[in-house]
């Protein structure tokens, strides 16, 4: 199991986001949970470029931080399912902010992207 070498910086509201909701996929995992998909297959088939085990181990991520809930089912074969906790809903709208922002910059912010991808002139 991954053990951490320095501890994080837990100083103020940006250091303590930054250690929930950082990580690649955890933003649209959130908000796609909130938009209804549930199962790891669902959310599998909304993040294509994403492996299974990085999903499952920032969904952990996301559980362990108290946003999300993870039900299994006692069935055969087993079934799962995340839900948003009451915690992890007051993220959405914080979401939504960001998400309204990236679409009103999208030319900017994809110009700037793309050109720092080519490197230096």
């Amino acid at each position: 199991m991954y053990e951490r070498k320095i501890q994080p910086s837990l100083n103020c509201g940006l250091d303590l986001i930054a250690e929930v909701i950082y990580g690649k996929w955890k933003i649209r995992l959130l908000w796609f949970i909130h938009q209804g998909s549930k199962r790891p297959s669902e959310l599998q088939r909304k993040i294509p470029d994403a492996s299974r085990r990085v999903l499952n181990m920032q969904l952990k991520e996301l559980e362990e931080h108290e946003l999300v809930a993870k039900i299994i089912y006692p069935q055969v074969p087993p079934k799962v399912e995340y839900n948003l906790t009451t915690f992890g809903q007051t993220l959405i709208p914080v979401i939504a902010a960001l998400g309204k922002w990236g679409d009103e910059h999208e030319e900017h912010l994809r110009m700037v992207i793309l050109k720092n991808l080519k490197g230096p002139a």
